[in-house]
């Protein structure tokens, strides 16, 4: 009789050995670090890590398409929210707290680096940056409808500013600084119909 796969044990597998390819890939970049490398720090063999990702680009790409889920909750969970402007900010912060995170800029370089030779990866990119630019752009047409946000203002092109403005948090993310009250006070002054300007 064939073993039965327990789901839990293998969805905790895969998370210890993410959470441990992300600190070798920060560290080591992605032509740097090898799978054995990874599989060290998680304290498992090589064949297990190949075992849950088949190989070194998908390890990698994982680490990333764990934000498509994410995306998709923290847009569920503003989708009925009555203050448009207050999810939006909510949101924004929300996609910029792993800013503080010391592995978050390495991350993204190599995430740069990697999806002009991955079209695998660069897709995965995509669907999350989609995922929430459709949800920001649903509360900034709703922020327009109730007069909240400056009616000279396109929805679909503020979702893809505030979409860059979190990746600069990012870019120019420092170990212990949070970019938090300046991304508050930069979206609420643009946001800001003309004649109030923001708190």
């Amino acid at each position: 009789m064939a073993r039965k796969v327990d789901p839990g044990r293998v969805a905790r597998m895969r998370e210890r050995i993410l959470a441990e390819a992300a600190e070798v890939f920060a560290m080591r970049g992605f032509e740097g670090a090898s799978v054995a490398d990874v599989a060290r720090a998680a304290e498992v063999s090589p064949a297990t890590v190949f075992y849950y990702f088949g190989d070194k680009a998908t390890l990698f790409r994982s680490l990333f398409e764990q934000d498509i889920p994410k995306a998709e909750a923290l847009v569920a969970r503003y989708a009925d929210a009555d203050d448009a402007v207050r999810a939006i900010v909510d949101v924004v912060e929300s996609l910029a707290k792993d800013a503080t995170d010391p592995r978050a800029p390495a991350l993204l370089i190599e995430l740069l680096r990697r999806t002009g030779r991955d079209p695998e990866l660069l897709d995965v990119v995509r669907r999350s940056a989609s995922v929430i630019h459709e949800g920001l752009t649903t509360l900034i047409e709703r922020g327009l409808e109730s007069g909240q946000i400056d009616a000279s203002l396109d929805a679909r092109e503020t979702a893809s500013w505030l979409q860059s403005v979190v990746d600069a948090a990012y870019l120019n993310a420092r170990p212990g600084h949070c970019p938090a009250p300046a991304l508050r006070r930069t979206v609420l002054r643009y946001l800001a119909p003309e004649n109030r300007g923001g708190p």
